[in-house]
């Protein structure tokens, strides 16, 4: 708070500027933690002034929640144009065969870009890494706008009758879970991750989902 009990204004400033003060401080907050880190070694890692920081982030706090709100936005624009491709409403699926091939197809997308990505990694290490230190922490990245997406989708195929299931967000939340969330498990560092190996769990989690969820006698 400043003097007259209000937050201090920030402003948006130079997007280069802006992009080069979330990633240096994203790195430093991953590998040293949020508390070790300082804005002046978020300021060198930059290559901009501190004032600069405090000018665009205002304090520490919001420069964390910032980066979280980065990574939101940057994964709901991934998954949004992975759907929008692979489950577009202009394309008509009208077989279970035809479905899995389009999901299989949209779960290797999700996992090459989203698995693979230094960016996301950091993020949810960053997530992880703040629950550990204040278990009661709510801050988060995003992910729910992604789930309802492909929960619309999901419902769409049921009213088609190709998918069995009165609960799309949960059928959503298992098919991401026997795609991305098990790649990640597997493959938890993008430096070291395989792409072959990411590919086939995302095939053969899309497989799973099918033989879970598709209409018996749609096969």
């Amino acid at each position: 708070m400043n003097a007259a009990g209000k937050e201090k204004t920030v402003r948006e400033g130079s997007a280069e500027k802006r992009k080069a003060i979330l990633a240096a401080a994203r790195d430093l907050f991953v590998h040293e933690g949020v508390d070790r880190v300082s804005m002046d070694a978020v300021a060198a890692r930059a290559a901009v002034s501190k004032r600069t920081v405090y000018d665009y982030f205002g304090d520490k706090r919001r420069l964390f929640l910032a980066i979280l709100s980065d990574v939101s936005e940057s994964l709901l624009a991934t998954g949004r144009r992975a759907l929008d491709e692979h489950l577009p409403e202009d394309r008509p699926i009208t077989t279970v065969r035809q479905l899995e091939a389009a999901l299989t197809a949209l779960a290797i997308d999700l996992g090459t870009t989203v698995v693979g990505s230094a960016d996301y990694s950091a993020g949810f290490a960053l997530v992880a890494q703040e629950r550990l230190r204040t278990p009661t922490t709510d801050d988060d990245i995003e992910t729910a706008p992604v789930q309802a997406a492909l929960a619309e989708r999901i419902a769409r195929f049921a009213e088609a009758g190709l998918l069995d299931t009165d609960n799309p967000r949960l059928a959503a939340d298992h098919f991401s879970a026997l795609t991305l969330l098990l790649a990640y498990e597997r493959q938890p560092v993008p430096a070291t991750a395989d792409p072959d190996e990411i590919r086939q769990i995302m095939i053969d989690g899309a497989h799973a989902f099918i033989r879970a969820y598709a209409r018996r006698e749609c096969h």
